[in-house]
Formats: structure tokens, C-alpha cells, sequence
């Protein structure tokens, strides 16, 4: 699987507005979706569940994505790639399951699609939060994740957190569905006057247009965003407060309740390979860097 050509937005947190899906990526992931969405078998019954045997009897385990990049989507040469996928197929090989197999769907039916079975784990980055944890069963995090602003060159303003944007009445922008937006509301930033636009791109243009003075996307976008651009640069990373502590998202896979073995053998992959780097080595070519490995538990996350 190929690096990503560009990045997408981090994950979406239920609860608080969700963060978008790239439009190229939904677009790709329509045209395959129709072929992806057929069911798998009936839900397991027993203690702690049965799919992963039968997942290693069928030889492949299909994914639910969303057509996010850098997390899991359709790429120019319309095969799946993505930090999650590009996991998961590693992942599963070492649990006895040759092939992944990509069911593209919107960011808001990967929870209802997996419980209703029409795939068997999510692969999408999918932020770990309490409501979510209601719903489905998720593996530790592969990856946490900070917020960064885009702003002009040097800073002028000198906006380092949303406290700041509010103080100095900047003008804010952030992108559709974006988690962002809770967070500067939480801050103080009256709703009504934040700039929603369709992702970090435009968020980029509308910065160096000068007609926002800020906007506000994860670190791994905003740093990849500006690589290119002479008028701006991407802010230290910060954590924004919720309930007045800083708050560290994290991203993993979601299984289905009563996939516990699944889970756990899932995990087990997943620590030996924080242990020995390779989740790293895996995640950096899709724009990750070593400040988003994370010795974050689910059940941390799950807490809130």
C-alpha cells in the first residue's frame, strides 16, 4: 500500500460534531461502496465470540472505511490504503487471515454497519471516546493526537490555543463537522461566527486570503498543510481543554461487543508492535510522527 498523496482530517467524536470525510476520498469510496456492503455471517453467540475463527476459515476480514485520509481510503490507483488499513492487513496476517477487504461506507454508518454486520471491524482512525464505547469494542489506540492552527508566517497575533483566539478576538475558521468546532465553543467562540469550511485546504486558502486569521485542524493536517505555502506556518500542537483539562485524543479499531478474543488477540499484534517500532515505521509514511505514538489504553479513553 502507497503513502497518501495528500491528508486528510482526524476522527470525528460523537457527542461533539463529527470530522469530515475528504471529498475525494468519499467520492472513491462511493464507486466501490456498492460491491463492499454485503453481510457477513450471523453474530457470534458464544463466550467472548467466535470471528476470529471464522474469519481465518473465510481468509479474509473485511474493513469498514470512510474514505478519510491519512486513516483509511480509496487511492488514485482505486486500491485501499491508509494508516488503518495498511495495520489491519498486517495485523490479521499474524492472526491467521490472509486478506482485508475494503467496505466503504459514510463516517456516520461505521458503528450501525458494523453491529448490523456488514463488515467485521472498523479500520478508520475512529477517535476512542464514552459514547462510543457504548456502542462498540475498541482496541487500544494506535495513535493520539494533538490540535495545531494555521496561521500567518511569524504568528502576528499570536495564537497558540483557542483561550487565545477568543482574547483576541480572532477570526476562526475550522472544517466541516470538525471536532474543532466544540472545542472553540467550549473555549468561548460564539458558533455563529466561525468560518466552517470544507477541509484543511480551504482552510489554508482562507488564511492566506487573509480572511480569517486562524484555523484549526489536528497537527498531523495542519503541519502537512503548509509544507508548501510561503504565506503561512502550523502552530506548536497543543491539547485543547475539555471540562478545563487538556484533552489528548486517540484514534483505534472497533469490533462488535461480544468480539472479546478478537479484540484481545488484535491488541496483543498491536503491543508487540509499539514495543518493537514497527507500528511507527508503519504509520510515518502517512504523514504520523513519533509525538503520535501513545501508550493510551482504550479503557483510558473510554472513561473520558
Amino acid at each position: 500500500m502507497a503513502p497518501p498523496h495528500g491528508l486528510g482530517r482526524g476522527r470525528r467524536t460523537p457527542g461533539r460534531p463529527s470530522r469530515r470525510s475528504l471529498l475525494a476520498g468519499v467520492a472513491a469510496a462511493g464507486a466501490l461502496g456498492a460491491a463492499g456492503c454485503s453481510r457477513v455471517a450471523t453474530a457470534s453467540t458464544g463466550s467472548g465470540g467466535d470471528l476470529l475463527d471464522r474469519l481465518r476459515a473465510q481468509g479474509v476480514v473485511r474493513l469498514g472505511i470512510a474514505g478519510e485520509i491519512p486513516f483509511g481510503y480509496i487511492g488514485k490507483d482505486g486500491k485501499v490504503t491508509g494508516e488503518a488499513p495498511e495495520l489491519a492487513e498486517v495485523i490479521f496476517k499474524r492472526l491467521g487471515v490472509g486478506r482485508v477487504q475494503p467496505v466503504p461506507t459514510e463516517f456516520g454508518s461505521l458503528i450501525p454497519g458494523l453491529n448490523s454486520q456488514q463488515f467485521d471491524v472498523v479500520a478508520a482512525g475512529m477517535y476512542i471516546n464514552a459514547d462510543r464505547c457504548e456502542q462498540v469494542l475498541f482496541a487500544d489506540p494506535d495513535y493520539q493526537m494533538l490540535d495545531s492552527f494555521i496561521v500567518r508566517k511569524g504568528n502576528p497575533k499570536g495564537l497558540h490555543d483557542y483561550q487565545d483566539v477568543v482574547a483576541k478576538k480572532a477570526k476562526f475558521a475550522t472544517g466541516t463537522g470538525y471536532a474543532e468546532i466544540q472545542y472553540a465553543i467550549d473555549a468561548g467562540y460564539r458558533q455563529s461566527d466561525i468560518l466552517i469550511v470544507p477541509d484543511q485546504v480551504a482552510g489554508l486558502n482562507a488564511v492566506e486570503a487573509g480572511r480569517v486569521d486562524v484555523f484549526a485542524g489536528t497537527a498531523l493536517t495542519t503541519r502537512a498543510v503548509v509544507k508548501k505555502s510561503a504565506k503561512t506556518e502550523a502552530t506548536k500542537p497543543f491539547a485543547p481543554l475539555v471540562k478545563g483539562k487538556p484533552h489528548v485524543d486517540g484514534g483505534g479499531f472497533a469490533f462488535r461487543p461480544t468480539e472479546t478474543k478478537l479484540r484481545d488477540a488484535f491488541n496483543a499484534e498491536l503491543h508487540k508492535m509499539k514495543k518493537s517500532g514497527e507500528l511507527f515505521r508503519i504509520l510515518k509514511p502517512f504523514g504520523f510522527s513519533q509525538a503520535e505514538m501513545t501508550d493510551l489504553t482504550a479503557k483510558e479513553l473510554c472513561a473520558g
